[in-house]
């Protein structure tokens, strides 16, 4: 299956769209000023050891301090092989004002800070590169042994005499020639080497190295043998990433284009309308089916419901279906939607336990396309399925849209008569406090206009209850739960 890739670069962002067979499966947006930091290397100087948590804050010149654990600091690892000894506590390695190199390995998301470690790792095209360690490691996707091995002699006779450092051999590695991979290797070292220097050299808090752009590791890390082509809509930029393609990824070339054509990129693809749908709480299935996606702070729900779908020879059949179809859906929503962490799967109810199998194994090899590590448990006592994700950035709903003001992210907004009773209840507690000539409530157009109809009793028989003049003033700019009680 050919797959493409759309790339629309402005000044102000990137973004990208991985495209198989018509449908959008992946969105990656980069926005310029808020560019992600995972594998940025800082220098960074702490601010506060926490022995009780065995973690430290550091300062790398962030709005928030960063947060580092015990487990990623390199130096408090037993490096003798026993892998069952604790660390060594942090009070013995940090003390309030040391200057260390970090390197951000998960990005500030919401409330909390980057997280980082002091182990610094350095992504090549086919390398990763582990300048503290000496070990050479191979990624668990080369599953052969005799290939595994064939791959570690090759990298240790490319390495340099005076090679101290480790590294891991990513799959790209298995077609690569004997100069790709020994080029690699030179542009990881001179990196290394220029962090080293800046390290040195540099005051803390300051930026020593950053990571690839999102169109430049769309060369490095989303290119595969089904790519067909790589289409980019700036000239600028597609020259820019003709020339970083001809040092790292010269085998990508043949198939980077620039896209001249008079409708924008993502609107011939219709990743435009993709994104507003990605946005909805409900995925309508072909079958007449649908989900409801629900994001909270701590965990993603998935709904699964039949809708008009009513086809089948019996309902069993049409549950199954529909409930197969989902699988793929969901698969789909959660790379396009970027969801990490708890997700919790509420399929349809199915009886038959063939039937829940079947649904189980589509939805884990759906999920096997899936770049970002995805583990998935099976139907619990209620009939839902739990499954995590790693959440390694914000999810697309949190780039691209925040709380409503109106609502404050409840979803929801007390109606005009709830908010015309918590009017009258404020006047009566205003009246028992204050002697004014006159009250003015100032609402919105819907409250008001309840007031004047169906409330307009209510609103009177307090008004000769409390004895004064009560008037109306709607303000355009207020929401429907907004108001205010205004003495005159």
């Amino acid at each position: 299956m050919n797959e493409d890739i759309l790339i629309n670069i402005t000044p102000q962002e990137t973004r990208v769209a991985l495209i198989l067979q018509g449908a959008v499966q992946e969105l990656h947006i980069e926005r310029t000023l808020t560019r992600g930091l995972a594998g940025n290397v800082y220098s960074g100087k702490v601010v506060r050891v926490l022995p009780g948590m065995q973690s430290a804050f550091i300062d790398i010149g962030l709005e928030r301090a960063a947060f580092l654990h015990v487990a990623d600091i390199w130096e408090a690892r037993p490096h003798d092989g026993s892998q069952n000894s604790p660390p060594t506590p942090i009070e013995k390695i940090l003390f309030d004002g040391q200057v260390l190199t970090v390197q951000v390995i998960k990005d500030p998301i919401g409330t909390k800070g980057a997280r980082l470690s002091t182990q610094i790792s350095i992504a090549g095209r086919m390398l990763v590169y582990l300048p503290q360690d000496s070990h050479i490691g191979i990624s668990q996707k080369i599953e052969k042994e005799a290939d595994r091995e064939a791959l570690r002699a090759r990298l240790q006779s490319l390495l340099p005499e005076d090679e101290k450092g480790g590294y891991i051999v990513r799959t790209q590695a298995e077609e690569a020639s004997d100069s790709d991979i020994a080029a690699d290797i030179e542009y990881l070292r001179k990196t290394w080497a220029a962090i080293s220097h800046g390290a040195r050299t540099k005051p803390a808090t300051t930026l020593l190295h950053q990571d690839l752009s999102l169109a430049q590791r769309v060369l490095r890390d989303f290119v595969h043998d089904e790519t067909a082509t790589i289409q980019v809509d700036s000239r600028e930029n597609h020259l820019n990433l003709q020339e970083f393609g001809k040092t790292y990824t010269p085998s990508v070339l043949p198939r980077l284009q620039h896209y001249t054509g008079e409708r924008p990129l993502f609107d011939l693809y219709g990743v435009e309308e993709e994104i507003l749908r990605a946005l909805g709480r409900r995925v309508d299935l072909k079958s007449g089916g649908y989900l409801i996606v629900d994001q909270t702070e701590a965990m993603t729900t998935i709904d699964v419901n039949t809708g008009g779908f009513v086809g089948g020879r019996n309902f069993a059949d049409t549950i199954f279906k529909t409930n197969l179809e989902a699988a793929h859906a969901i698969a789909r929503q959660l790379r396009l939607r970027n969801l990490g962490g708890i997700i919790i799967l509420d399929f349809i109810d199915m009886e038959n336990t063939e039937h829940r199998n079947a649904v189980l194994l589509e939805l884990k090899k759906t999920l096997s396309r899936d770049r970002t590590k995805v583990s998935v448990s099976g139907f619990s006592a209620l009939g839902l399925v739990e499954m995590t994700r790693k959440r390694t950035r914000e999810s697309l709903a949190h780039i691209l849209c925040e709380p409503c003001p109106a609502c404050n992210g409840k979803g929801q907004v007390k109606t005009s008569r709830t908010i015309c009773y918590e009017i009258l209840r404020e006047l009566l507690r205003e009246a028992k406090q204050f002697n004014p000539r006159e009250f003015r409530i100032l609402a919105s157009q819907e409250v008001v206009d309840l007031f004047l109809e169906e409330e307009s009793q209510h609103l009177a028989m307090l008004g000769d209850f409390i004895g004064k003049k009560i008037s109306l003033q709607v303000e355009t700019a207020y929401h429907q739960e907004q108001y205010d009680v205004i003495l005159m």
